[in-house]
């Protein structure tokens, strides 16, 4: 701290924002309280944010996004900081050991063994190293922290808006339909004399389904699939997991119905229709709390800068270099 207190007077000194040693000559563009922000961070900064445009948009669209991209990341990180300190202010739960658990948890998701291999993916992708990747990970968890406590927990949304657009947006919340069919699978074979032999055999399987055997015995007995151990049951399926031919073919069938013969390249088919599901919609009570953060989002957008600029208003902000000159680069 005395270090840092040292920075700031000499920087609060400094006419033209400029920090001197024998070894570092750094511009301090902005104070804010006891956080300082340079040339260099902001420049990283924008360069950063141009990049994620640039990957988002194109065209006249990504050319207005340019345009105030540095004005809005300076005040980005004007923000960050004062949330930051308004986390300290309440308490915030979000310690070293929470980003710790948050970084093994990435770990895990992305199967890397070790922070090395974190750190690696995090400068292909981001040109940052683990700890400023940590130190990110801490700024914005704490500002989420504060903008729940602060702001979404206190924008109201009646449970009748809830239940209105639930009503009105329900096909957001269908699930998959689903089905469940047995196959029965032959190998056509790579000649005419072994593809016309498959149909043959196929029709004989056929005959013996109207003659009353079982689906199940005749996949296991005959069927060249794995799933011939289980009678040709694949079990529950959400549509568009199966080749279009055999599930279109299957879902038009009634329980316990049997397809005719579907071909593909290399196999002749059977399936056998065990049951289907309609679609089912979630429960309100299911998606309550998702639609109750759509909701908020937007009522909460004047309340979080109407939130901020209090903040802005108490904080002591300070700008070394005039605020239009650091927007000019």
């Amino acid at each position: 701290m005395k270090a840092l207190n040292s920075i700031l007077a000499l920087a609060f000194l400094a006419p033209a924002g400029l920090i001197a040693s024998a070894e570092v000559r750094e511009e301090i563009l902005v104070i804010v309280n006891s956080h300082i922000i340079t040339r260099r961070d902001l420049n990283q900064a924008v360069e950063q944010q141009h990049a994620a445009l640039y990957r988002q948009f194109a065209g006249k669209e990504l050319d207005e996004k340019l345009k105030d991209a540095r004005e809005k990341t300076l005040q980005g990180m004007l923000d960050a900081y004062l949330l930051e300190d308004k986390g300290a202010e309440l308490g915030s739960p979000v310690t070293d050991d929470y980003v710790r658990a948050s970084i093994d948890s990435i770990k895990k998701e992305n199967n890397f063994a070790t922070d090395a291999d974190l750190e690696r993916a995090l400068r292909s992708s981001l040109g940052i190293g683990l700890p400023e990747f940590m130190k990110r990970q801490k700024q914005q968890a704490t500002q989420q922290y504060v903008l729940q406590r602060e702001v979404f927990s206190k924008v109201a949304v009646e449970d009748n808006e809830l239940r209105a657009y639930y009503e009105d947006h329900k096909e957001e919340y269908r699930l998959p339909s689903r089905f469940r069919i047995r196959e029965l699978v032959l190998a056509k074979g790579a000649t005419a004399e072994d593809q016309a032999e498959a149909r043959k055999k196929l029709e004989a399987i056929q005959a013996e389904l109207k003659a009353g055997k079982s689906f199940d015995e005749l996949a296991r007995q005959h069927s060249v699939s794995p799933s011939k151990a289980t009678g040709g049951d694949l079990g529950w399926m959400n549509k568009g997991f199966l080749r279009a031919s055999i599930e279109d073919a299957a879902v038009k069938l009634k329980p316990e119905q049997v397809s005719a013969p579907i071909e593909t390249d290399k196999d002749l088919y059977l399936v056998q229709l065990i049951a289907l599901e309609d679609a089912p919609v979630k429960d309100f009570a299911e998606v309550k709390p998702k639609i109750l953060e759509k909701l908020q989002e937007p009522k909460a957008q004047n309340a979080i800068e109407q939130y901020l600029s209090n903040l802005r208003m108490r904080a002591n902000i300070r700008y070394l270099v005039p605020r239009e000159q650091i927007l000019k680069g």
